[in-house]
């Protein structure tokens, strides 16, 4: 359908915003605007015919958040508001323009899967008629294929677009890549077009239509009005449709077929963008392939990447960042280290959700006064994805080519009223993130580590994880400690299953209190009873010796299996490390 109607017109005009429009019209209503459906029909209809009449080729169904975690309402009220939102629509377009089901991104339920919940949306449109559907502002694909395959079994004469929000660099706020999202649809049968919306105003994506590829699918463009001003918990923008326009125009002009407005806009913007694209007098139907951009010469100096490359051993050792601006232990012990043949210093990022000096900081530190190789945590729980590349253009610039991704810690409950956390990805999402961004921004690629719980009670599910993790780029792991024959056995699986490079965990037991409170408080650690046994009655002499006799026995035991040691400095003992660094050295 999408094809055809292209090659005829030379291009599909949508209408504008809805949810914006419809609070700058009705400012004193405060319920979401899908609401409307129900109790004031005759505002949506008014809505659509204002875009109707100002040259929309297609308006969309006032439906866009029309799920139950958003509107916050029962199934049977969002199924309402789906039916009388179609049904609107389609009265007020009759045979004149197209009525797209609008569906906006939907969050996980604990008893109902994405796909379905998706697909129960789409069976309400089905049933009232609905061939034309939109899946806009979507931060990722999950389930989309499935979805999309669905309605296409149900229907198959659908058109299914679907549009992503992408910042102005080409990331989605979860941190994936513009041309792997698009890639996702192109290579999708049952996708028939795809493309942006919403976040960025036409400049920016324009230029973010330079890098799609043109030439496989028809490319959708809807930018919001420009960027908005905040007063009073509202939001403005300003009245910029003359500019819009011509935007538009050369977005036409560079192979965009699809057209319309997001956030902002109005009946005036669609107006003016049709008068501006029935300007031109040569309909140019030929699709047109990505514009190929410069590749940037790589270098990879990396000591650790080319010692494991190598299979070197290495040592990393962890340290807990300083709790305040006391930070001469941590130096020194940083320097003892360094003196014992460490090849790399790890550093915690705010660990257990405490605030802490910032690891990257402090890994910069280390790296530029001590001359050490660093491995900075970096956790999703306290950084958006601005924050998160802005802060990787700084470990670049300082020389810093290591980071470990983690999920992080959740804020503790006791805290949770003054303190939110960001979590806008999980580290999966994170390390893709950052390989894509060594691909197209870092001279030198960082070299990505996850975490590898060894001692998940589901090491199946653990294994699957971590999987998934290398597929997005992960190149190493860094276990947690082994304190059981069972964490062995899990190091051993890994060890045949997952193409990357192992740092086995070793924390050393420092007395009886420690091993059982790790045992029974510390996610992630289980020590074996024969080994807390050990630890009853000792002085703390006899505690040391004896934890440095059960981690070299256990670093024997694993030595097989990794690529490195990965040495948890248990209390700020660095002598207990120094020893373990000894005996590996003896290895």
């Amino acid at each position: 359908m999408i094809e055809e109607y292209l090659n005829t017109q030379g291009y599909m005009l949508f209408d504008g915003a809805f949810g914006t429009y419809y609070a700058q019209r009705y400012a004193e209503e405060q319920e979401p605007c899908e609401m409307a459906n129900l109790k004031h029909p005759q505002r949506v209809a008014a809505i659509h015919r204002e875009y109707i009449e100002a040259g929309a080729d297609a308006i969309k169904t006032n439906t866009f958040s029309a799920n139950e975690q958003q509107l916050e309402c029962s199934w049977e009220m969002i199924q309402q508001i789906l039916q009388e939102g179609y049904r609107i629509a389609k009265e007020t377009a009759g045979d004149r323009v197209k009525v797209f089901a609008d569906i906006g991104p939907i969050m996980e339920q604990k008893n109902v899967s994405l796909a379905q919940q998706y697909q129960r949306i789409a069976d309400v449109f089905l049933a009232e008629g609905a061939e034309c559907f939109l899946f806009e502002t979507l931060l990722n694909t999950r389930e989309l294929h499935a979805v999309s395959a669905y309605i296409k079994q149900r229907c198959p004469s659908a058109c299914i677009i679907v549009s992503f929000a992408v910042t102005a660099d080409g990331y989605s706020r979860q941190g994936i890549a513009m041309h792997q999202l698009l890639q996702d649809c192109l290579t999708d049968e049952h996708v028939d077009a795809c493309g942006l919306n919403c976040v960025c105003g036409p400049m920016h994506m324009k230029r973010l239509l330079d890098s799609i590829d043109r030439s496989k699918k028809p490319i959708l463009i809807m930018p919001n009005a420009g960027y908005p001003t905040i007063l009073a918990n509202r939001t403005y923008f300003r009245d910029s449709s003359t500019y819009f326009a011509k935007e538009m125009q050369e977005i036409w002009k560079k192979g965009a077929r699809l057209l319309g407005g997001c956030c902002g806009t109005t009946p005036v913007y669609i107006q003016k963008t049709k008068e501006a694209l029935q300007e031109q007098t040569i309909v140019q139907k030929t699709l047109q392939p990505a514009q190929q951009t410069d590749k940037i010469v790589r270098e990879d100096h990396n000591p650790l990447r080319k010692k494991l490359q190598k299979r070197q051993q290495i040592i990393a050792v962890e340290f807990d960042p300083p709790a305040n601006c006391e930070i001469e232990r941590f130096m020194n012990n940083a320097e003892f280290l360094k003196e014992a043949g460490v090849d790399a210093v790890t550093i915690a990022d705010c660990p257990i959700a405490r605030a802490r000096v910032d690891s990257s900081l402090m890994a910069c530190k280390l790296h530029r006064e001590l001359g050490l190789e660093v491995i900075p945590h970096m956790t999703c729980r306290d950084r958006n994805i601005n924050a998160t590349k802005a802060l990787l253009f700084g470990l670049q610039i300082e020389g810093i080519r290591n980071v470990l991704v983690v999920t992080g810690d959740p804020i503790p409950s006791e805290d949770r009223q003054e303190i939110k956390g960001v979590f806008n990805f999980n580290s999966q999402l994170l390390a893709g993130y950052i390989r894509d961004l060594n691909e197209t921004m870092f001279r030198e690629p960082f070299l990505i580590f996850g975490a590898l719980n060894l001692n998940a009670v589901n090491f199946e599910a653990e294994l699957a994880k971590a999987k998934r993790k290398v597929a997005q780029g992960m190149e190493g792991f860094l276990t947690q400690p082994v304190h059981s024959r069972q964490a062995l056995i899990n190091l051993k699986r890994a060890r045949e299953e997952l193409q990357a490079y192992l740092l086995g965990g070793v924390l050393p037991i420092v007395s009886h209190r420690n091993a059982v409170y790790m045992n029974n408080e510390i996610s992630g650690i289980e020590v074996d009873d024969e080994i807390i046994d050990l630890y009853e009655g000792t002085t703390r002499a006899e505690a040391q010796k004896l934890a440095v006799a059960i981690s070299c026995k256990t670093m024997d035991e694993m030595r097989p299996y990794i690529d490195g040691y990965y040495l948890i400095t248990p209390f700020h003992r660095v002598e207990i490390i120094a020893d373990l660094m000894k005996h590996i050295h003896k290895q």
